[in-house]
């Protein structure tokens, strides 16, 4: 293995670049940018991916025109995120990777980015999935000219080690669920008239009922309209993209019951996922009280750092943790509890999500705010 290459300030500007420009096109599209992870590497020839990362030679990069970096980075993306490298199996590589072509350029095409100068759009076969279109070209001879495969069985020489163990099993769980998210963040933007998943099959494989609650947590912190309106798209011509986005923070308060009653599981599993959001979210900043008769706090939470350990074990109550609002001016409040405790007597402006572990209170027992339940065995 030769040496990873660094990941520059430079390299960082491009990526948040075109996570940002792809917002003014579409909210779908930027979400998914939103959870690729950009590794930089001098071995392929521009963008390649192996379904879990995006590889991005970085002196390509720089030299491309803003529009077509979008379009080579969202074609990587939308690679990894509908699996077509753990989904090719013993397939002929070259075959499967035309076919996977020919429907990730019909979504970039569609999406008014720039597509390779030699691809030829075939409307009805960008439509169908990459199984289906795979079968359709056998056969055919392959076209002159065409790129190279950008499809990689493993990560190039020079990238950094992947973190964790197991990853390329989970990397098709986690994109199918970015998937979802992505979809909800649609849904919501209100970006009825270009929905791509209508359009292409590759893109329905995913149902409705599929979103499970780390989704529906990720569209609750995504739904301001922060997120992906309201955007000043003068700043990105000046360079002051980055900036732009700081002073549109989402302020969130996650509150949790510390009484007794909420397991250790469910709430690393729920501050893990929070991180996970402020990680892929720049813009969303996120502070941690535990809380029983009191609120004990604050804690700033960052993705990837400890959870601070616990404070409390008395009774329940909820209401130390509302008088906080009108200090702490959260835009959202994200509250883990079994229910089980005195509620304020009027409802807060403030949006309020109730994460709610296996045997806790009924729905109708909230007397406002929406609830989120955990699912068994949550950790």
């Amino acid at each position: 293995m030769t040496q990873p290459v660094p990941i520059t300030p430079e390299f960082q500007r491009l990526i948040s670049g075109a996570r940002v420009r792809l917002r003014g096109r579409s909210a779908f599209f930027a979400t998914l940018l939103l959870h690729a992870e950009f590794v930089p590497s001098r071995e392929v020839v521009a963008a390649s991916t192996d379904g879990e990362r995006v590889y991005v030679n970085p002196e390509v990069a720089a030299s491309l025109p803003a529009d077509v970096l979008d379009g080579l980075l969202l074609h990587e993306v939308l690679h990894a995120a509908l699996s077509h490298v753990p989904r090719r199996g013993p397939r002929e590589k070259k075959r499967w990777n035309r076919a996977a072509d020919l429907i990730v350029n019909g979504m970039v095409a569609a999406a008014g980015l720039p597509t390779p100068p030699t691809f030829i759009r075939d409307e009805h076969l960008e439509r169908l999935s990459a199984e289906e279109v795979y079968t359709s070209l056998e056969g055919q001879p392959e076209p002159e000219g065409e790129e190279g495969d950008d499809l990689l069985d493993g990560p190039p020489g020079d990238a950094p080690p992947k973190e964790g163990q197991g990853q390329g099993r989970n990397a098709a769980r986690e994109w199918a669920q970015a998937l979802a998210q992505a979809r909800s963040v649609e849904a919501m933007s209100g970006e009825h008239g270009h929905d791509p998943l209508g359009a292409h099959r590759e893109l329905a494989r995913l149902a409705p009922a599929q979103l499970d609650w780390r989704a529906q947590l990720w569209r609750f912190l995504a739904r301001t309209p922060v997120d992906f309106g309201g955007f000043d798209r003068r700043f990105i011509g000046r360079g002051l993209y980055l900036e732009a986005l700081d002073d549109e923070s989402l302020r969130a308060l996650i509150a949790v019951d510390t009484s007794g009653s909420v397991d250790d599981a469910a709430v690393r599993a729920l501050v893990g996922e929070v991180q996970g959001v402020l990680g892929a979210y720049p813009h969303v900043r996120a502070t941690l009280y535990y809380a029983d008769t009191e609120a004990y706090g604050p804690y700033d939470l960052r993705p990837g750092d400890d959870v601070p350990a616990p404070q409390g074990g008395g009774g329940t109550d909820f209401r130390p943790i509302f008088a906080l609002l009108d200090e702490q001016e959260p835009d959202v409040l994200i509250y883990l509890t079994d229910g089980y405790g005195d509620f304020p007597a009027q409802a807060p402006r403030v949006p309020t999500l109730w994460v709610v572990p296996p045997g806790g209170l009924e729905d109708e027992g909230f007397p406002f705010g929406d609830v989120l339940r955990l699912e068994e065995g949550t950790a």
